[in-house]
């Protein structure tokens, strides 16, 4: 796999129903898909498998695959511009047809679901520094009303430098002094901590009780 599959699949799954919708036939267990690029200068194949992502690139006018765009260092406005085409052409593969998979827990996933059935929202990942941050926000307002990020259980106060999935939630100022203990449930991780509560996604707290304070947090984002 090359660097820039790399960089732009990286932490993605395939939605093989938006593949189909996008152009890919299926191939025995892969999903094959061809277009043009440059004007119609290469021919590029994407080929997604249970493995990854293949591509071919193919000078139409040799007959010959072409890969000087992918060698470190090559450069020039002719290669540039292919190795361009080439990364828009995979990028939006990606967004159209992936969705991003950094959160692996099954409590991420559990209450990632459940904001994606109720409210109709996915995690956006706003920092390309920070990959394994995303936010969920409310689609009228733009308002956040979670963060999903990765950290270090001693981030948290804990005795731990074990990673661990976190949620970043909104709660009622009142009850935030109540529902704090250090424990399960702790101030706001960078967040204002009289407005905002943080929960493990490691099972400490079922995921059914995380989906309420989402509500919560959720109409709190008004």
């Amino acid at each position: 796999m090359n660097k820039i599959i790399e960089r732009i699949f990286k932490n993605k799954k395939p939605d093989f129903n938006r593949l189909e919708k996008y152009g890919f036939k299926t191939e025995g267990g892969s999903r094959i898909y061809a277009t043009q690029i440059m004007d119609g200068q290469f021919s590029l194949a994407v080929k997604v498998t249970a493995d990854g992502v293949e591509t071919t690139v193919t000078d139409l006018a040799t007959e010959e695959p072409y890969t000087l765009f992918l060698a470190e260092g090559a450069e020039g406005g002719f290669v540039g511009s292919v190795r361009s085409a080439y990364e828009i052409a995979l990028a939006d593969i990606a967004q159209n047809c992936f969705d991003s998979f950094v959160f692996k827990s099954e409590v991420s996933e559990a209450v990632i679901k459940y904001v994606g059935e109720k409210y109709g929202d996915k995690p956006e990942f706003l920092w390309e520094k920070f990959s394994d941050n995303a936010v969920l926000r409310r689609s009228d307002n733009k308002k956040w009303y979670a963060v999903i990020l990765t950290v270090t259980k001693n981030k948290l106060g804990l005795n731990s430098d074990e990673k661990v999935e976190i949620i970043d939630l909104r709660a009622d100022p009142e009850e935030i002094g109540r529902m704090v203990d250090g424990k399960i449930i702790f101030g706001g991780w960078h967040m204002n901590k009289k407005h905002w509560i943080t929960v493990c996604l490691d099972g400490s707290l079922p995921p059914e009780d995380i989906c309420r304070m989402i509500d919560i947090s959720y109409n709190l984002a008004k």
